[in-house]
């Protein structure tokens, strides 16, 4: 597959330049782009600027308001809900963090529930915001259907990932962002652009079977059977139903129905460590748990154990001085005229 590495910046304003061309104003298409391109940085490119074209097809379609006039309205100490007004779900959801970190700030913990929004990008993006403020968050999303309940064999769960930041004192914080599904979409469309075949277990056909093309993906497998099954309900409930949002089968198709609003929900949660236990404490127990659990004897065919989030850190740091790679055909989009 052929590629083209540019730097994370230029990125960014080619997104940004696609997405104002289309109507959206340059405030919202910053903040878009900041969360595709950290995607980007840590090699999840299943949830990067490869995602632009689909943004503006459905805004385009009107899928999306590109005007919307988003709304908090506080419920209580530590309680509110975000109306995204059918908006971008990367603004929808750094304003619901935002509003998290605040409330656990003042009272220790934030809970924030979102409806009516859309894809919101790569969920660390959102809890590495709350460890970055030395607070733990939390954050669920549900999406539409297209894995298929431990035992069936046709699609009803989304991919519905959720994602943990714990920050520490001197290390990286741990960041655990995972899809319940075996592997997300993403990484089935990541395989279709580049024409590579994937792994036995990330994909069925029509007929529940595993297969290794990701063109005859019909519908992905939970992780972890039975386990993963639990947990993709869970978000589910969190994010679907909590939020006053619709659920499983029932939720907007993000890659059909271009003209319809989505009507996506979130979950955000922010923890404050000083209203449980001593902060700095907290902090320095984290340094020395990442540290002896990069210290863990290596098993056979692994070079040493890394934390949750670790390799993507990693990568991060490298793809910010040598650039981030990205398929030819993303580029030639992003540096096309688009018309509105």
């Amino acid at each position: 597959m052929a590629t083209v590495t540019i730097q994370a910046e230029e990125a960014k304003r080619l997104v940004i330049q696609q997405l104002t061309k289309v109507g959206l104003n340059e405030e919202n298409a910053g903040k878009i782009a900041e969360v595709l391109v950290h995607a980007d940085l840590r090699n999840v490119n299943s949830h990067g600027v490869l995602r632009t074209e689909h943004y503006v097809n459905r805004l385009l379609a009107g899928g999306i308001n590109p005007d919307a006039q988003i709304s908090f309205q506080k419920t209580g100490p530590v309680t509110g809900v975000v109306d995204g007004d059918d908006g971008f779900g990367h603004v929808i959801g750094d304003v619901a963090m935002d509003h998290a970190i605040e409330m656990a700030r003042d009272n220790g913990v934030g809970m924030v529930t979102v409806f009516n929004s859309s894809h919101c990008g790569a969920l660390s993006y959102f809890v590495q915001k709350a460890a970055d403020a030395k607070l733990i968050g939390i954050a669920m999303s549900h999406t539409d259907k297209i894995v298929v309940p431990f035992g069936g064999k046709t699609s009803f769960l989304g991919t519905n990932p959720i994602a943990y930041g714990v920050p520490a004192k001197t290390k990286k914080p741990f960041i655990l962002d995972m899809a319940t599904s075996n592997v997300a979409l993403g990484k089935i469309l990541q395989a279709r652009e580049e024409g590579k075949e994937i792994p036995e277990g990330w994909g069925v056909d029509e007929n529940g079977a595993n297969v290794t093309d990701p063109n005859k993906v019909v519908s992905l497998s939970t992780f972890g059977g039975p386990k993963g099954y639990g947990l993709s309900v869970i978000v589910d409930v969190f994010s679907g139903l909590l939020a006053g949002a619709a659920f499983g089968p029932h939720i907007g198709k993000m890659y059909e129905d271009l003209d319809k609003k989505r009507k996506l929900g979130h979950y955000f949660c922010v923890i404050n460590p000083s209203f449980f236990t001593d902060s700095d404490i907290f902090l320095e127990q984290m340094d020395r748990m990442i540290e002896e659990l990069q210290q863990v004897e290596p098993a056979p065919g692994f070079d040493r154990v890394y934390v949750p989030g670790e390799i993507e850190q990693i990568n991060e740091e490298k793809n910010m001085k040598q650039g981030i790679t990205i398929a030819s055909s993303v580029y030639e989009f992003l540096t096309k005229q688009v018309e509105k």
